[in-house]
């Protein structure tokens, strides 16, 4: 997801945010609160419409939300609030701070209403997850979603690595946490090797997350870096 991206997907969830606390809005007003052009509003109210919000326009007046849609807690899986979690943080990586602010101010709307059991696990996703500053990198992986769940509910999980040189290996790991340099790594206690491994996200070629659990490690990732790097 490049900065462009992002950004969008911010307006996109605030603009949910102001329908949701706002009777009306105008387009005018929607665009010069986010900076954009009248027309590019019109296709990010397009876009939610084709997401499933029901956007009520009324002529010469504005945009409403339909009477008692609002964005209850069912509506968030777990993978999607890990989803939203993930691109705050690539969103803080930006360097406007008005644009920032707005988001957060998203983010924390979408946070208060998520289950208590949710919110513990989005905490503990964030505190869990790290970017550098380069977030224009092509990262390729399929597997960041599943491994968000094994991190957050301490689950077991075996994957068919391959190291760099191009060997083979079959491992059972206790996901730790995720870092997004280069390519996506994720911090893993290896079974196997009875340590602490990274491994590359791309060179996992499968990966099944199993039903047994794992004691949780008590240190924060701040304190791994201090302990072993």
């Amino acid at each position: 997801m490049n900065e462009k991206d992002t950004k969008r997907l911010s307006r996109l969830t605030a603009i949910l945010t102001q329908l949701q606390t706002n009777r009306l809005l105008t387009s005018t007003v929607l665009s010069e609160k986010f900076g954009v052009s009248v027309r590019t509003i019109y296709r990010d109210i397009k876009a939610l419409e084709q997401a499933g919000v029901p956007i009520l326009t009324e002529d010469g007046k504005g945009y409403t939300l339909m009477e008692g849609y609002r964005v209850p807690p069912v509506m968030f899986t777990e993978a999607q609030a890990n989803a939203l979690i993930t691109a705050e943080q690539l969103v803080l990586k930006n360097k406007d701070t008005s644009f920032i602010k707005d988001y957060t101010e998203a983010i924390d709307k979408i946070k208060a209403v998520l289950k208590y059991h949710q919110k513990d696990k989005v905490n503990l996703l964030t505190e869990r997850t790290r970017f550098d500053q380069n977030n224009n990198r092509e990262r390729n992986s399929n597997n960041l979603s599943d491994l968000q769940f094994a991190l957050t509910n301490f689950r077991l999980t075996k994957i068919d690595y391959i190291n760099e040189q191009n060997e083979n290996s079959n491992r059972l790991i206790e996901p730790f946490a995720l870092l997004s340099t280069e390519n996506w790594l994720l911090v893993a206690y290896c079974r196997l090797r009875k340590e602490f491994r990274f491994f590359r996200l791309d060179r996992i070629k499968k990966m099944e997350v199993l039903t047994d659990t794992f004691e949780p490690h008590k240190m924060t990732l701040q304190e791994y870096f201090d302990k072993f790097h």
